[in-house]
């Protein structure tokens, strides 16, 4: 349950009162009685003796949902007629659609988007296929690919259940960065099947966004398709939260004085967010770091090492400890968490070292509550937005495949990540720069142009820019 009212939980409740007495009034207090926010209150039909009133609020939960309505339910003289799920209702037949970016008003128009003058178009292709990227979607459009087996922190959902998500995803490349993304569920989880179908469709996009597919299947559905494809594999859930990470720890460095080559840093998480951080955090100069799983430190005397933990243990931990995380954890400059909730407490921040800083960005209940750690932190992230200095990937990922795009490369290669992390961190300028403010919104206006710059000038591409949609 969250610890308070969200968006995420907005209903509409259309009710009738008796025109005259308190009735009114009384509705905003129903509403706060039972814990829950009015953020509207609109009169949609008045007569002499009855009102119809439209009360929206946010509440925590469904529980919470419930006790709201039936908080409203018992002021005298109020009848509900209906109650309505905000989020349901922006969700109904899905979120994004399909427009045509020509006129298609008479025949000679139709005879060029269409047939018979297509096929000179096509032709044209076929002869000179490099053509496509700048005759068709091509040079526009991302394939974000799910098998639907870690969709946020749900889980192993399906592809059905993951295709809302997906559909929010192709919404924020296009809010965003300009971009047309395309969902594709797949209702496989077969590693070959994934590779095999995402190859085949791949002529159709210039790029492949990899979506919530579980570690360890995604490192290898990733390596092989960027091994197979001529356009740039990029999964979100590594590369992305990488980035938002290095940039955020970047500048919350610049807050406490401290070099990233020189702190200890603990990690709780080594699936496939908390591998693709270690890696960029190295490739940035990271050299300290201990990282954690359920079963303890990482080392290379364990006994389940897989090919990921493997790489993990030869690469980090040079002491070879063996302890818990919280061992980790005491003495540590940073406390970075892609892992579990509540797996750590405020004392076990008081443990760290002096000026702090934990990242803990387990969504939506992070690893250590903020409020705790703020205590004894001297800069404290998490994942959520009711909170500063929120880690988010849109932050990374639409500037990122606009530079790609824009460039029209046929990779991902580590220097542009730490290109976009570095840009991403330099959007907040020193004035800004505070423990409260190490990473800026995914609202302002320079971050997408900053970042898909950087890429395009690591891809070697030339400036063409976009327009924000």
């Amino acid at each position: 349950m969250a610890t308070v009212p969200s968006v995420s939980y907005s209903i509409t409740v259309r009710l009738e009162v008796p025109a005259g007495g308190k009735a009114v009034s009384l509705l905003t207090h129903a509403v706060e009685n039972a814990g829950g926010v009015v953020t509207a209150l609109d009169v949609t039909n008045a007569g002499h003796e009855k009102l119809r009133i439209d009360v929206t609020c946010a509440a925590k939960d469904a529980d919470h949902v419930q006790a709201i309505v039936d908080s409203l339910g018992a002021v005298e003289g109020v009848a509900i007629h209906k109650v309505s799920d905000r989020t349901f209702l922006m969700h109904l037949g899905g979120k994004i659609e399909m427009q045509s970016k020509v006129p298609l008003r008479n025949r000679d128009e139709l005879s060029m988007a269409y047939t018979p003058g297509v096929a000179r178009v096509s032709l044209a292709i076929a002869r000179n296929p490099e053509d496509a990227r700048r005759l068709t979607i091509k040079r526009n459009s991302v394939a974000v690919v799910t098998d639907g087996s870690a969709v946020l922190g749900l889980g192993n959902i399906g592809p059905a259940a993951a295709l809302p998500v997906m559909e929010g995803k192709a919404a924020l490349f296009k809010r965003f960065a300009g971009i047309d993304a395309w969902p594709i569920c797949l209702d496989t989880q077969d590693v070959d099947e994934i590779v095999a179908t995402v190859r085949a469709i791949a002529p159709g996009f210039g790029g492949i966004n990899l979506e919530d597919i579980s570690a360890p299947r995604c490192f290898e559905v990733e390596r092989r398709l960027r091994e197979l494809l001529d356009i740039p594999v990029f999964h979100d859930d590594q590369h992305g939260t990488a980035i938002c990470v290095l940039a955020a720890l970047t500048n919350a460095l610049k807050v406490v004085g401290k070099e990233l080559s020189e702190v200890r840093i603990a990690m709780a998480g080594a699936g496939a967010a908390g591998t693709a951080v270690l890696r960029l955090l190295m490739a940035a100069g990271a050299r300290n770091v201990v990282v954690c799983d359920y079963r303890g430190a990482v080392h290379l005397g364990r006994d389940d090492l897989d090919d990921s933990l493997r790489w993990i243990a030869e690469h980090t931990n040079s002491e070879g400890y063996g302890g818990d995380l919280r061992g980790a954890v005491k003495g540590a400059d940073v406390f970075i968490g892609v892992s579990a909730p509540g797996i750590l407490t405020g004392d076990d921040v008081a443990a760290m070292a002096k000026d702090a800083v934990v990242f803990a960005l387990a969504n939506p209940e992070p690893e250590v509550s903020p409020d705790d750690a703020r205590e004894h932190a001297a800069v404290v992230a998490t994942g959520r937005s009711d909170y500063p200095n929120q880690i988010n990937n849109v932050l990374a990922f639409p500037g990122v495949f606009r530079g790609l795009l824009d460039a029209q490369a046929d990779g991902v290669t580590p220097e542009m990540l730490l290109a976009a992390a570095r840009a991403l961190a330099a959007v907040v300028t020193s004035e800004e720069l505070g423990p409260n403010y190490i990473i800026p919104s995914v609202f302002h206006p320079d971050v997408a142009n900053a970042v898909a710059a950087a890429v395009r000038e690591s891809a070697g591409g030339k400036a063409r820019g976009f327009t924000e949609a």
